[in-house]
């Protein structure tokens, strides 16, 4: 009879655990379904957020990044106390392409 009893207990066992097995297989299954449904969605929000930009846009953009990573350099001199403020520095570039550009268009005048 104390066979039969754990014969019987352990049938329970083994059921529950196949029960539970296969409640994790769906939950699993269940889980994998909303996933995809949740980056279909974040992929279609994306776009309707950032559109695909323009040829000229996307140009300007790098050019504009281009300028910022180029003065990175002075400005964090600055900020490390090692340099006056930058923004002379960039008023001088600025003075000496224009008396650039200046001569060679005087230059071509001439010929």
């Amino acid at each position: 009879m104390l066979l039969q009893q754990m014969q019987n207990k352990l049938e329970g066992q083994n059921k529950e655990k196949v029960s539970q097995i296969q409640a994790a297989e769906v939950a699993f299954e269940r889980n994998r379904s909303l996933l995809k449904d949740i980056e279909a969605a974040e992929r279609s929000l994306k776009t309707r957020i950032h559109p695909l930009l323009p040829p000229e846009v996307v140009s300007l953009e790098t050019l504009y990044w281009a300028s910022v990573e180029e003065c990175i350099p002075k400005w964090e001199q600055f900020l490390l106390g090692k340099s006056p403020y930058p923004i002379v520095a960039v008023n001088q570039n600025e003075a000496e392409n224009q008396n650039e550009t200046e001569s060679a268009v005087q230059k071509e005048a001439q010929r």
